[in-house]
């Protein structure tokens, strides 16, 4: 039972330890018997079996740096403007992350491992270097692991290049080769090294006599980064460990009433409720701008019914994905569904995976469902995670669930809503609206931002009716460039029936349009559909905008240009002088040496 908020101040404070493992998901032994079988964990296993397991955790992001600041911030990433990986965003004035209010209660903050935020970096954000030796008491800290990210599994691949493997029961959307069970393998190996990592801390503190006195949080920061995890917005990507460890001095007023040693919660969580949970476990009420729930210590509140996730741009790809789950059902909505999940992010394709799951697929060796994996994806997705735990059969159209679909579609409206999505605004809008000195959440909570509309335009974009072109040529036409965007976007994903109908539309707005990242979508446009004299008009647009010594330049405008022409492979070709001596953006130089440049010079070769 919570203790009353008067009393707070003479109760003791406790430490608060966070041990972290990168691109974790939930592989382990708390989360299921054939996770067991696989990886030796015996000290995360003592701690679930002394503490509270959540069976259903979301890092509300799957990459690393929106889902930590969602995290620190407790405020989703796509609020504030900063879902989009590596982007850097002003903090809305007013805001803190929960280290800096933990200092001015009194807490000494230690990190110990990545900092990875999209907000500006905060100075003093950390107050001592200090080990679980020698910090002061109360303190924060928190502890990490990096051989678990993605790069220390493809280097732990290597490693077992030459020994004979065991055969994985694989999740039914990834492909059955021999470099798919390696990863598997690797990815264990690094989880029992974590493990006893995790038993050396355990030892210090126990040392220390830190045990009594210390609540333990033990998490992953989204999921896996194997095949369909890290960066995508299924469960697999998104579910993560989430274990705590009460002290029993401390149980009676800061843990939840379902805690008991070993016990289990089936409360919803995301990232976005930590901070106020961890200010909650401290005494602390969270500040009215935090968007998440405490769901521990005194100020916890009654659980929510949903969870919700969100895709932006990966790196050099640019994508939109919204998602909600429920105890059983995950809805995905994919907003710019021309786009196949399999994007080439060249971080991802160092993967060892990646060639040979795109080159059979191709060959007709590896069929669905790992093999849709390189198509366009369905603008609607639902599936039952209770029967389907794999998420291959997408019940978004059976009728028989269709009020289930309704009802979760409801639940993300009214969430987007709430939080004021930056995510339908292009990324170049993002932060060319705002006013200076203004942060986009500041710019979303205003009336300028006709939230509504444009997400209508949104969806109407993603669908793919053919009787929808009178709406989208309106679109073009609107005074809002974000509507403009999308209405650019809805040909784009109508294919060539509805872009050859409106071929010199798309030709105006494209050479004289006032959105350059409409422009864009309008000129890939003339360049699929159109014919000898609409494809040089749109390889001219996309080159004029991909081109950052032009004075009005822009590096988010660029970008989309290059992934457009990358999109188009061959069609580019004419433009390959050209390119080869452009000066891009750091992403897009990223798309010109890893996919377009490359693909374009073998088809100089034919």
């Amino acid at each position: 039972m919570a203790a009353p908020t008067a009393l707070l101040a003479e109760l003791e404070k406790p430490n608060i330890v966070w041990i972290c493992g990168e691109d974790l998901g939930a592989q382990l032994s708390p989360y299921g018997e054939e996770h067991a079988r696989r990886a030796e964990t015996p000290h995360i296993d003592w701690l679930a079996s002394q503490g509270l397991t959540y069976q259903i955790a979301w890092s509300n992001f799957p990459v690393c740096r929106p889902a930590r600041t969602t995290l620190a911030m407790g405020m989703y990433a796509e609020s504030l403007g900063g879902q989009h990986m590596r982007s850097v965003i002003p903090r809305p004035p007013g805001s803190k992350m929960y280290p800096e209010i933990l200092q001015e209660e009194g807490y000494e903050t230690i990190n110990h491992g990545k900092e990875d935020y999209a907000i500006k970096k905060v100075k003093g954000l950390w107050s001592s270097q200090a080990d679980l030796a020698t910090a002061k008491q109360p303190f924060f800290m928190k502890l990490q692991d990096g051989k678990l990210h993605e790069g220390g599994v493809r280097a732990k691949m290597k490693e077992l290049s030459q020994e004979t493997l065991p055969r994985y029961d694989l999740p039914g959307f990834q492909p059955d080769i021999p470099e798919m069970h390696r990863a598997w393998h690797a990815l264990y190996r690094r989880i029992e090294e974590f493990d006893a990592k995790i038993g050396r801390w355990l030892e210090t503190m126990e040392e220390q006599g830190l045990m009594e006195n210390t609540i333990i949080m033990l998490w992953g920061d989204h999921g896996p980064g194997l095949a369909r995890g890290k960066r995508h917005t299924r469960d697999f990507g998104l579910r993560v460990p989430l274990i705590f460890y009460i002290p029993e001095k401390f149980r009676a007023h800061l843990a939840p009433e379902e805690y008991r040693p070993g016990g289990v919660s089936e409360r919803p969580v995301g990232f976005v409720d930590i901070a106020p949970t961890m200010l909650s476990l401290a005494g602390i009420e969270a500040p009215e701008m935090m968007q998440g729930e405490p769901f521990m210590g005194p100020f916890a509140k009654a659980p929510s019914r949903y969870v919700f996730g969100a895709r932006g741009r990966m790196d050099e790809r640019i994508d939109m994905v919204r998602t909600v789950r429920d105890e059983r059902y995950q809805l995905l909505r994919n907003y710019q569904p021309h786009l196949p999940y399999g994007q080439h992010v060249a971080t991802l394709f160092k993967n060892e995976v990646m060639g040979p799951w795109q080159r059979l697929s191709a060959s007709g060796q590896i069929k669905p469902p790992p093999a849709t994996y390189w198509e366009r994806k369905p603008p609607i997705e639902l599936y039952d995670l209770q029967e389907d735990p794999d998420q291959i059969h997408n019940l978004a159209e059976d009728p028989q669930v269709r009020p289930i679909r309704d009802r979760l579609l409801a639940a993300l409206h009214q969430h987007q809503e709430s939080i004021r999505d930056t995510g339908f605004l292009p990324e170049a809008q993002i932060h060319s609206r705002p006013a200076k000195n203004q942060s986009p959440y500041e710019w979303a909570q205003s009336p300028a931002y006709e939230l509504e509309r444009i997400r209508r335009m949104a969806e109407l974009a993603a669908d793919t009716s053919p009787e929808a072109g009178p709406q989208l040529l309106a679109g073009l036409e609107d005074e809002d460039p974000a509507i403009q965007y999308w209405a650019a976007l809805g040909f784009l994903n109508r294919g060539s029936e509805v872009g050859r109908a409106h071929l010199e539309e798309l030709r105006s707005f494209s050479e004289s349009g006032s959105a350059p990242t409409a422009r864009v979508a309008t000129a890939e446009a003339l360049v699929q559909y159109g014919e000898v004299q609409d494809r040089a008009v749109g390889l001219a647009v996309l080159l004029e905008l991909a081109d950052q010594e032009t004075p009005s330049s822009d590096q988010y405008v660029a970008l989309a240009a290059l992934n457009a022409l990358d999109r188009l492979g061959e069609a580019a070709l004419p433009l390959y002088p050209e390119l080869k001596e452009l000066k891009a953006a750091k992403y897009g130089a990223l798309v010109l040496s890893e996919t377009l440049l490359p693909r374009l010079e073998s088809f100089r070769g034919r």
